[in-house]
């Protein structure tokens, strides 16, 4: 694959039903059109990180991504093996997470045509009694938009279930669907444009506060949401081209072009609608926003053409996930560094199949919660266990091995590296409410460094010998049934 491929390839994975969705929710968190600072440092943010990703691409051109990354920066004796495992532990939840992000984008649109689905349904089971804390209620409370989303997940493992060749052409439509909407939206946008509606500020819209820097946080969080993709030719290096100088530029230019369509998409959407209706947090234009938008430009068939395409965009991408991110599981664990029942193959499809029930189910699972809630959990829980660790990777790596050939550099070290993780820990802390999903986070920690405790003390065999090559997620150097696994 080639430069241009491997940009595609980066383009499409970030270029998803993320922004058709949460344009109100990053409009909400400032309550303004000042929250387009949150785009524009988003995408000076995703270029910090980027150039850590370009960095390690470049010099692991092989395929595995953050598996191989944590392990060669740490070593693969213990530090480095221990971060490999929990970055596939997180992954376990926050790669369903991913998933419930779209498969809820789906059912929100959905409302467009059945209203009825928004209506809140509640089961009551009973109460729990517990000593010392006394009486919690138990109850069950869900919507039709949950149910749907739900549905839609179960419906992505009914078609993945099955040889990968009879499916794959099923997800090679996405990113033409993702392509006509989003130049269909720019158009409408750029072409019914207020700039007066587009930049009304409310007053002091950027006074520093303490509301004005939470609120930016929470609009931060949800830009890195959907700039995120602009790594994943890091997953797929042994197959570019000249990986050393194609895998940075795929991913620097990945996010110029990215950064620079989103902002004119949401400021067009912003010259249309007003951003008091955006914010309100309740109501169709909360809901499906964009649909709203064409049919005031276009008429009703605008609006139910838009919400149909960005419910195809939304399963394509809930089911191209399934598909990719089953296999990261599958891999650690033929690898010998994750559950043994995650390296099980379907008998006759070939497929992982324990690691697709899982990832699906757990997608469903997650479909309960609201969007935000659902985006905040999975940004904390990736940046916490993933992100962070490997910028801090980064620079362990330039310090214990700076013999290493580097074909690409990050530029003006470690300047872009202490942004990067200054903004980490600043989206981690600085919003409301953070402290839920970062409890969240840690526990998801805690409990993976007891797992992995656990396994090592029972697991079979000797440590890798020093300077061996570091467990690669995706080719691992494995022969036999386990090449032939991970070729599938």
């Amino acid at each position: 694959m080639g430069l241009r491929g491997a940009i595609a390839v980066n383009m499409t994975s970030m270029i998803g039903v993320g922004p058709f969705m949460t344009i109100p929710l990053i409009i909400a968190a400032m309550a303004g059109p000042q929250a387009m600072l949150g785009w524009v440092l988003g995408a000076g943010f995703a270029m910090c990180d980027g150039l850590i990703w370009a960095e390690l691409g470049a010099a692991f051109p092989g395929a595995g991504g953050s598996y191989r990354y944590l392990s060669e920066a740490f070593g693969p004796r213990r530090w480095g093996r221990l971060f490999s495992f929990l970055f596939v532990w997180q992954f376990s939840f926050s790669a369903p997470l991913e998933m419930a992000s779209g498969c809820l984008g789906f059912a929100m649109y959905a409302t467009y045509f059945f209203p009825r689905l928004d209506q809140a349904m509640s089961l009551r089971l009973g109460h729990l009694h517990l000593p010392g804390l006394g009486t919690v209620p138990l109850a069950v409370s869900a919507s039709g938009v949950s149910l749907l989303a739900a549905g839609s997940a179960f419906l992505a493992i009914w078609l993945a279930y099955r040889n990968i060749e009879r499916i794959g052409r099923i997800s090679q439509f996405l990113w033409i669907g993702v392509l006509a909407t989003t130049s269909w939206v720019i158009w409408a946008g750029m072409t019914h444009f207020d700039a007066h509606r587009a930049f009304s500020f409310p007053a002091h819209a950027f006074t520093p506060s303490e509301s004005f820097f939470l609120g930016l946080g929470s609009a931060m969080l949800i830009a890195v949401y959907d700039y995120w993709g602009y790594y994943s030719v890091g997953f797929l290096g042994g197959e570019i081209e000249r990986p050393g100088r194609n895998i940075p530029r795929a991913i620097i230019w990945s996010i110029v072009l990215v950064s620079l369509i989103y902002i004119v998409m949401n400021v067009g959407v912003l010259g249309v609608l007003p951003w008091q209706e955006l914010a309100s947090g309740t109501g169709p234009t909360q809901a499906y926003a964009i649909s709203v938008m064409m049919q005031r430009v276009y008429g009703v068939w605008a609006a139910k053409l838009v919400a149909l395409l960005i419910m195809f965009t939304a399963f394509a991408s809930v089911f191209s996930l399934l598909l990719g991110d089953a296999r990261v599981p599958y891999a650690a664990a033929l690898d010998g560094n994750y559950f043994k029942s995650f390296a099980h193959l379907h008998p006759r499809g070939r497929f992982p199949d324990v690691s697709m029930l899982w990832l699906g189910a757990a997608a469903a699972l997650f479909c309960f919660f609201s969007l935000m809630e659902v985006i905040a959990a999975l940004v904390v829980i990736r940046i916490a266990l993933q992100f962070l660790l490997q910028a801090v990777g980064l620079i362990v790596l330039r310090v214990r091995r700076p013999e290493l050939p580097r074909p690409f550099k990050v530029w003006w070290y470690p300047a872009p590296v202490i942004a990067a993780i200054a903004g980490f820990v600043y989206i981690l802390a600085a919003r409301n409410n953070s402290s839920h999903q970062l409890f969240g986070a840690a526990a998801i920690l805690l409990v993976g460094m007891v797992i992995y405790g656990v396994r090592e003390l029972t697991r079979r065999g000797p440590l890798p010998p020093a300077g061996a090559d570091a467990p690669d997620a995706a080719g691992l150097h494995c022969q036999d049934e386990r090449s032939r696994a991970l070729e599938e």
